[in-house]
């Protein structure tokens, strides 16, 4: 029996010193030091959207304009309208033309920005509070706010594309069902906020009908990380779905791009292969994909925080790259991110996907913006951005961040 147990000690015995090894605090490397003390380069003027004659569309694995030249899609993530509180973050701190200015400055030409269903259900007038450094926008209601920080956007020559991130607002994502996919009419009184397909199409309508005469708001990613009960959802499933949701879009504005995330919590496009998201409007299609360290869990090969860049890198063929590698349609990778004092595990896997995305000259966005989190005030740990909101956080990945971005 003893002979038996030995090889299962041994192995847990293993995992747990690799566990210890990837916990480790990692030591910034001589790059990144060198690039914290230097100013933030300024941004290339071919990055922006100005530079290009609108509208977009699509053309084999790129984002085109109607010359047919590539825009790369250089996005940050500004949350907040997904979340308890309904508002963007760091209102209550800097005029929203002035974030609005810092992400301009740190080289993105565009911003994914988050809002819930729950949102749209219930447009409540936002605090005071929340919206300190834009007394302009007191007293008004969530679903004006979301419109007065998306034109600011716009306004700076920054893209949006606006996502609808989760069913109840709040922080996403983790185990509820109600929040797993677009619609949970399905699990009856299980669900305190509860929407049908259709009710979700309807509050996409309503939220992108304020967009319609906006020409920098150019797409509409549909749902955020769609996953079932346990990564159960299937790919057929949603496709359906996209294609009912993306339709209706498209008859308000046949130019907007859709974007269509992949299952299992966006990590999979595969499905994509045999049976692609066909919309009523050719070359809208955009597929999206997510990764963070902790992806790939339950896997054989484990979480992305401990492969092998060569067995990163079959998964990402194999999961969504391939469209690429084809030319059959682009794919936005919306969501990477990592923390500022980061583990050897998580600069592992950081490592691994900045070289993959330069490689392949990916489109990206960043998660996120905000240095802090809504509920408690919490710090956010993967911000680019210190508490003021206007300075940059100067380190490894923001180093690596700029090299793909100006690719």
């Amino acid at each position: 029996m003893l002979f038996l147990l030995l090889p299962a000690v041994l192995y847990l015995v293993f995992l747990w010193l690799r566990e210890q090894d990837l916990n480790a605090k990692w030591q910034p490397d001589r790059e990144s030091l060198l690039f914290n003390r230097k100013p933030l380069p300024a941004p290339l003027e071919r990055t922006w959207i100005s530079s290009y004659k609108l509208p977009l569309r699509t053309e084999g694995r790129s984002i085109v304009d109607t010359d047919g030249r590539r825009f790369k899609l250089s996005s940050i993530n500004w949350y907040g309208a997904s979340d308890e509180l309904f508002v963007p973050g760091g209102l209550d701190v800097q005029h929203r033309s002035v974030i609005a200015e810092t992400i301009k400055k740190m080289g993105f030409n565009s911003v994914r920005l988050p809002y819930a269903d729950e949102l749209v259900m219930k447009n409540p007038v936002i605090e005071p509070g929340l919206v300190l450094a834009n007394p302009d926008l007191q007293g008004l209601r969530a679903m004006d706010i979301l419109e007065a920080v998306t034109t600011a956007l716009t306004d700076a020559g920054i893209a949006v594309i606006i996502n609808n991130h989760i069913t109840r607002a709040t922080w996403c994502c983790g185990a509820d069902p109600c929040d797993a996919g677009w619609a949970n009419d399905h699990l009856g009184p299980l669900c305190a906020v509860k929407q049908t397909e259709e009710e979700w199409i309807q509050h996409w309508e309503e939220v992108m009908g304020r967009f319609v005469h906006n020409p920098l708001v150019i797409g509409a990613d549909l749902r955020n990380e769609v996953r079932g009960l346990w990564g159960t959802m299937p790919w057929s499933k949603w496709a359906a779905a996209a294609e009912n949701c993306g339709n209706r879009l498209l008859k308000m504005k046949s130019d907007w791009l859709i974007i269509v995330e992949g299952t299992e919590s966006a990590n999979d496009v595969s499905g994509a292969l045999d049976r692609p998201v066909r919309l009523d409007v050719e070359n809208r299609v955009v597929y999206s994909a997510h990764g963070y360290k902790w992806s790939g869990w339950g896997s054989w090969q484990g979480r992305f925080a401990q492969r092998s860049y060569k067995s990163f890198v079959k998964t990402m063929r194999r999961n969504w790259a391939y469209l690429l590698e084809v030319d059959i349609a682009p794919v936005w990778f919306g969501e990477l991110g990592a923390p500022s004092n980061p583990s050897v595990g998580d600069v592992h896997y950081w490592s691994n996907l900045m070289r993959y995305l330069k490689s392949i000259d990916a489109d990206l966005g960043y998660w996120a913006l905000n240095p802090r989190k809504p509920k408690g005030n919490e710090k956010e740990t993967y911000s680019l951005v210190e508490d003021d909101w206007v300075t940059p956080v100067l380190d490894y990945r923001m180093k690596d961040l700029q090299e793909l971005i100006r690719q």
